[in-house]
């Protein structure tokens, strides 16, 4: 028997299920680079249903018990004393969503001798310390691409709402007010612009591919350089260096992992490159942008606006700069957790689940650590190292 510990987040407010908007959603069998959708031998949901909170459990409960596991479900993840720390001791398998982020730290993984699998339900498997799972045997795995155009998606909402004065003017409705001349004040089309992604794999190819009809150059930063093909299909200009791309781009959005190379990469001399009222639009990790920087630049005018739904730590706390700073377009981390992706996400979970609970391998493109080392095309943006880039500090915090 397995004991699997899976943390979510909370249950809605006005309880669970909510009421949903749509009776069902549309059926992908494949992402854009033909890689197959998540292919579990069963489900135990209906695509479409909240499943990334506690009650929703990934749809997981069903499947586990009925083979005689063990399964704990918890969104109390931060602080001493957690029921995250509690129930992880004993723990065989740990699921975690990056967008409610259980920070796997060296110390954690020390105080978990059972544990083997660390599976991110989502993308980005930065919470965990990749160094200290190669160096202690555990596997780590992550849905590859079920939510990279759900991010994607939200990036251009993001860029179209910062460039065109969205939320503003939006408020200005909502205040009973209409006054034309306030909300256009700051309203620009952003055809013509100048957009540059740093990073060009899934997401950032997505978003370049999403914004090619709107006629604005497209601008890519990326260690591994596109095929010529899709550079001259979407008119691509490619950056050796970030700092070239700042320095002409209207629009940057960052779309990189977080590693030790990019945090605070976006700090006060990186955003002083860009030119003086440029927008910046972060939906990678938080700790990528230096915190005071950003806050600083809006406030400053360096930055017309800032953009995105990546915090740290996660959740935020109630004073952090972020919430309060001018003309800021931020969510809570919910890119990649439509109700669509969680679909694939939950699916693929379970389908990782039935592979290693069977001995029979995961596929290639979910691994990022097997066997001591990095692994599979998933470990593609991955390098070797602590890459929990402040874990430790974030694991303590108890908002």
């Amino acid at each position: 028997m397995a004991k699997v510990l899976c943390v979510l987040y909370d249950d809605p407010i006005d309880g669970y299920p909510p009421e949903y908007a749509r009776d069902s959603i549309p059926k992908l069998d494949r992402y854009p680079d033909g890689q197959s959708t998540p292919t579990p031998e069963a489900i135990d949901f209906t695509p479409g249903e909240l499943l990334g909170c506690v009650s929703g459990e990934l749809g997981l409960r069903s499947f586990l018990e009925a083979a005689g596991h063990e399964l704990v479900v918890t969104s109390d993840k931060d602080g001493e004393g957690s029921e995250f720390e509690r129930e992880l001791v004993d723990s065989d398998v740990v699921i975690s969503q990056p967008f409610w982020p259980a920070y796997l730290t060296a110390e954690r993984i020390a105080s978990a001798p059972d544990l083997k699998l660390a599976i991110t339900a989502g993308i980005g498997s930065d919470h965990v310390d990749l160094q200290a799972a190669m160096d202690s045997g555990i596997t780590v795995a992550e849905v590859t691409y079920c939510n990279s155009i759900s991010v994607a998606e939200h990036v251009v909402m993001m860029i179209l709402g910062l460039v065109r004065n969205y939320l503003p003017a939006h408020q200005i409705v909502r205040d009973g007010g209409w006054n034309i001349a306030d909300a256009v004040s700051r309203s620009y089309d952003l055809e013509g612009m100048q957009v540059g992604t740093v990073a060009a794999g899934r997401i950032g190819l997505g978003v370049l591919r999403r914004l090619a009809p709107f006629d604005v150059g497209l601008h890519y930063m990326d260690r591994h350089r596109l095929p010529t093909e899709v550079e001259q299909e979407l008119n691509l200009t490619h950056h050796e260096t970030v700092e070239s791309l700042v320095e002409v781009c209207d629009v940057v959005t960052i779309n990189c992992p977080l590693h030790p190379e990019t945090e605070h990469l976006f700090d006060e001399e990186m955003i002083g490159r860009m030119k003086r009222g440029s927008y910046l639009i972060n939906t990678a990790r938080g700790k990528i942008c230096d915190r005071d920087a950003v806050a600083a630049a809006c406030e400053s005018g360096q930055l017309a606006g800032y953009a995105g739904d990546v915090w740290f730590p996660q959740p935020a706390p109630a004073d952090h700069p972020w919430r309060t700073m001018p003309h800021e377009g931020m969510t809570p981390h919910i890119s990649g957790s439509s109700l669509s992706a969680q679909a694939r996400y939950a699916a693929g979970t379970r389908e990782i689940l039935e592979c290693w609970l069977g001995d029979r391998p995961i596929r290639d493109e979910y691994l990022i650590v097997q066997g001591g080392s990095l692994a599979g095309t998933g470990a593609h943006s991955y390098s070797a190292g602590n890459a929990t880039s402040g874990s430790e500090e974030a694991a303590r915090f108890k908002g």
